[in-house]
């Protein structure tokens, strides 16, 4: 199950970011899991991203995991975790991608998905799943728009 929060008021189609992370979580075998995406402004992301990683200034997208995978001996949750995207950044960085509004969020949802899964980025190797999720819900998007 996946919930959208958006504290900006702003989401063009918020069924569609809920429809493509729930295909997501199926992809994923994971389709009993919950999810919540939140939806900010730079303010608030910024905010977040001080008090949480210690970095100034807004980020595009957060996330935050129910169970992080040395989490032993810990009962497993339904909810997966929590995505924050921050909405201004992904409409600010949508032209440089080729996207647009609806496709960066998107982007920035899978991107927090497979955090939420265990997976992290610290080289250019480890990239691979980041973007093989990105590539499969944006050729979602396209399917289920008719494309």
């Amino acid at each position: 199950m996946v919930e959208i929060l958006d504290e900006t008021a702003r989401l063009p189609v918020p069924e569609r970011l809920e429809a493509a992370l729930q295909a997501m979580l199926d992809r994923y075998h994971l389709g009993a899991k919950q999810v919540t995406v939140v939806l900010v402004d730079d303010a608030a992301m910024a905010e977040r991203n001080l008090a949480d990683r210690g970095v100034a200034g807004p980020t595009d997208v957060l996330s935050y995991p129910s169970h992080e995978p040395d989490d032993t001996g810990m009962p497993e949750v339904a909810h997966l975790g929590d995505v924050i995207i921050d909405l201004d950044a992904a409409k600010r960085q949508a032209p440089e991608h080729g996207n647009d509004l609806t496709g960066e969020l998107l982007v920035l949802a899978a991107h927090g998905l497979t955090h939420l899964r265990g997976f992290d980025h610290p080289d250019e190797a480890s990239w691979r799943p980041f973007l093989e999720a990105q590539g499969a819900i944006l050729a979602w998007s396209e399917r289920w728009r008719g494309g």
